[in-house]
């Protein structure tokens, strides 16, 4: 069997009897035995326990019976999710890893939509860093470059992909960490809405999502129709689809007014390359009949992205389940100690403020342009291990290097608007760079067609790095 393959392809074999549960399981475990060692993409694997549960998805094939759409398909979880009989250490020395007794939504949906669960992958320590550095299970290196980092904070699953070592992974998205590492890696990234795939309990003031990281158009789009199934238990959802997502990949959205941004939000330094690469992108959407323009939309204040990434996201660390809070990496411990010189009430304030602006910033979105197109980051993938390096030396500093990766990303999941990394491109030393399409509110159906549309015409799914190819 092809490693590269699409999940949905593979599910097809599946049914077909072409493949089976237990050849697919073993083509990976295989591959991740020979590879992942040099790349540190899983952070924990039961080979048994995929094995027993391949043997159990073949005879039900063999029984006949009504199948789920991808039934026998291997996807890994990330360290950050919890999974029951499962370590969740989300990366950090500071958590035991007895096996946790609790299964989460997304994962839920996972199960019920026949996948297998195969294993867990690396994350920065509480998903805290544009990278995938953390000390406890070491540095997640790029595929397609194993001296640069393949981005974060879900490295471990588009370096997983990116290699072949499953078809697709669970992935989520609190600033850009699904986006990001896509685009450092050459795969698509959707990012849904808020409230589209449930969660157990939304972080970070409603900003993280639930996805997943995909070669293909038609594989994010199956994802999400099966990760988006409702949870009358949710705290709140998404509005539902007109119809299922798979079925906008190949559906004619007509012509589009898509806004071309190329200068960061944040008003740092933009890489040339990875304007280079959003140019590129709007090429493409104009040879696919899109009028594509220069935009200029209005994004948040300084205080209310000061309050977001030092009051927010310091309180959500403070809570982060530790056991041992003083093992966490400096740059945590820095940050769970500035939380507790903040009261209720600033908090409170942030928040509001987060929320009213955002409605501004939403509102943009169908005036003049229904798309947004941005570099997916303002920088190429860093080495492996700067930014953890450069975080843990002066914590109350800057961080130039991870402010650009989430300059254009970030805005989306405090609006909580859906936003897909595409890999049309590539730098000069061959890293992919992505480009960004961000949607208005809930419209993760514009993104599909548009990405399948791009895909078409692209043809990115048969780039492979080449070191891991054969």
């Amino acid at each position: 069997m092809d490693p590269f393959a699409s999940a949905t392809d593979l599910a097809a074999a599946v049914r077909r009897r072409d493949l089976s549960p237990v050849e697919i399981a073993e083509t990976y475990l295989r591959r991740i035995a020979e590879h992942d060692p040099e790349l540190a993409a899983f952070t924990w694997l039961d080979e048994e326990a995929v094995l027993a549960a391949a043997r159990r998805a073949e005879r039900a094939v063999t029984d006949g019976g009504p199948l789920p759409p991808f039934h026998g398909v291997p996807v890994p979880v990330k360290e950050l999710t919890q999974v029951e009989g499962q370590p969740a250490t989300y990366g950090s020395y500071g958590v035991d890893d007895r096996p946790r007794t609790l299964t989460e939504p997304v994962v839920r949906r996972l199960l019920d939509a026949g996948f297998l669960l195969m294993g867990r992958t690396n994350s920065p320590e509480m998903g805290l860093l544009s990278t995938t550095d953390n000390s406890r299970f070491g540095s997640t290196r790029n595929p397609w470059s194993p001296e640069h980092s393949a981005g974060g904070s879900s490295g471990g699953a588009a370096a997983a992909v990116a290699a072949g070592l499953a078809p697709v992974a669970h992935a989520n998205d609190g600033g850009g960490s699904i986006r990001m590492p896509s685009s450092s890696c050459g795969l698509l990234g959707l990012k849904p809405s808020r409230g589209r795939v449930p969660q157990q309990t939304p972080g970070w003031e409603h900003a993280t999502v639930e996805g997943a990281i995909t070669r293909t158009t038609r594989d994010a789009a199956a994802l999400l129709d099966a990760m988006s199934v409702p949870d009358r238990l949710a705290m709140y959802q998404a509005p539902a689809p007109v119809r299922p997502y798979l079925d906008e990949v190949g559906l004619d959205g007509g012509r589009l007014r898509i806004g071309l941004l190329t200068a960061a939000p944040t008003g740092l330094p933009v890489d040339p390359q990875c304007v280079e690469a959003a140019e590129h992108t709007a090429r493409l959407l104009e040879c696919l009949g899109h009028h594509v323009a220069p935009a200029s939309p209005r994004f948040f204040s300084e205080e209310a992205i000061t309050g977001y990434a030092q009051t927010v996201l310091d309180a959500a660390l403070w809570a982060a389940p530790y056991q041992q809070p003083e093992l966490a990496e400096p740059h945590l411990r820095f940050r769970m100690e500035r939380a507790t010189g903040k009261h209720s009430g600033e908090y409170t304030r942030a928040a509001a403020l987060l929320a009213e602006e955002a409605r501004a910033v939403r509102a943009q979105w169908g005036e003049e342009f229904d798309l947004l197109l941005t570099p997916t980051m303002a920088c190429l993938p860093p080495p492996v291990d700067a930014l953890l390096k450069e975080a843990n030396a002066d914590p109350g500093g800057p961080r130039t290097t991870e402010t650009r990766m989430i300059s254009f990303t970030s805005i989306c999941n405090i609006t909580g608007q859906p936003a897909v990394s595409l890999p049309t491109f590539a730098s000069a030393e061959g890293l992919p760079v992505g480009s960004q399409l961000i949607a208005g509110p809930w419209d993760e159906a514009a993104l599909i067609r548009v990405a399948a549309e791009l895909e078409a015409l692209d043809g990115w799914p048969q780039r492979r790095p080449a070191r891991y190819s054969g």
